[in-house]
């Protein structure tokens, strides 16, 4: 059984970020992420059209986190209170003992290792806190800056196509912990 209880909030943090709940002041970062078509390009979801489609957002994605159905960090720098990307856990599966991984970053922060910083500790969670035997992430067969990401964070490609969408490939991770035993 995976440990699904989200209350409190799991702040996570690194040498350069802290990854936080998501807050209303987000709703501008939210919705220039949801807008940009160079981050938008490999995703299945409608753009957001205005300020209140963010806000909107916003509200769906902590009523999920208190559900305990799924973990949405923003990504900001340590001090720092302002969003460069978000960061997600979803699609727990307690019967099989998995999830899925999902990630954003605003352009101009793309290239730093940011998103490999905040992978790497949101992988520890996923394995050493939730509990979770594996990790997935569903991407864009042409999406290159996201498999080669998910490469260097040990994920392999698990050569399935998506049943609902054969543009779509899955990456899997599986805790190393459990493959010693």
């Amino acid at each position: 059984m995976l440990n699904r209880t989200f209350t409190p909030f799991p702040i996570l943090t690194t040498e350069r970020l802290t990854l936080r709940q998501l807050v209303s002041n987000d709703e501008q970062e939210i919705f220039a992420l949801r807008t940009d078509s160079e981050i938008n390009r490999y995703l299945d979801r409608p753009i957001a059209n205005t300020i209140d489609d963010a806000r909107n957002f916003i509200n769906k994605v902590n009523e999920n986190i208190t559900k305990n159905n799924a973990l949405y960090w923003a990504i900001t720098f340590s001090g720092k209170s302002t969003l460069v990307g978000t960061i997600c856990l979803f699609g727990f599966s307690d019967e099989n003992g998995k999830c899925e991984i999902g990630y954003e970053l605003l352009t101009n922060f793309q290239g730093q290792g940011i998103m490999t910083e905040a992978v790497e500790k949101v992988i520890d969670y996923a394995f050493n806190t939730i509990k979770v035997e594996k990790i997935e992430a569903y991407l864009h067969r042409d999406n290159q800056s996201s498999i080669k990401l998910l490469e260097k964070c040990s994920f392999r490609n698990s050569n399935e196509p998506d049943k609902t969408n054969p543009e779509l490939i899955c990456y899997h991770l599986t805790n190393s912990i459990d493959n010693l035993k």
